[in-house]
């Protein structure tokens, strides 16, 4: 398998070390069959089989299980969060979430999509930091969603922008930040 780091997939290399950053090492680690399924998870299946699936190694560094050619990314749950988490987003999706990581204003005009189908590991609704539950911060179950990210402000002002939204509706993540974003649940 290829042991490199992936230079366009920094972002999901920066989301996986959120997760496992302060966690204990893993007693069993899941194979590349375990961890393609899981990654396959994340997305419709007309998707994910022609995606890329990439895994984090536990030195931080990116590794592809597989080439895929439809320009989107997938990734497998990542054991160190409480729930499943796989993801799989498009190149725009990729390019939203290394800014959100980096700290960075994501590019303008590329709107992206991010499937999360089974679901997300819970997160603060107002908050694109936050790392646990807090006073104040809006702590969430975002469940099986689809997300709409990079779409211009008048789009994102036709969706509810509560800090504790009615999560089985669409509504916006982070509003009033440069990482706000539609939420679509799913299920």
């Amino acid at each position: 398998m290829n042991s490199t780091v992936l230079s366009g997939r920094h972002s999901i290399a920066a989301l996986a070390l959120i997760a496992t950053a302060s966690s204990p090492a893993l007693a069993k680690t899941p194979s590349d069959a375990q961890l393609i399924a899981s990654a396959e998870r994340a997305a419709p299946a007309a998707v994910a089989k022609d995606a890329t699936i990439v895994a984090m190694e536990a030195e931080g560094k990116m590794r592809t299980l597989r080439e895929g050619h439809n320009g989107f990314t997938c990734m497998p749950d990542s054991p160190a969060t409480p729930g499943s988490d796989p993801m799989c987003m498009d190149k725009n999706a990729l390019e939203w979430a290394g800014a959100w990581m980096a700290h960075k204003t994501p590019p303008a005009g590329k709107f992206g999509l991010m499937y999360m189908l089974e679901g997300g590991t819970d997160a603060s609704n107002t908050d694109p930091y936050a790392k646990k539950p807090a006073a104040g911060n809006h702590w969430i179950k975002t469940g099986a969603h689809v997300m709409i990210v990079g779409a211009d402000q008048s789009f994102y002002d036709m969706y509810p922008k509560n800090a504790n939204p009615d999560t089985k509706m669409p509504y916006v993540m982070w509003a009033g930040t440069p990482y706000q974003h539609l939420m679509v649940p799913v299920k």
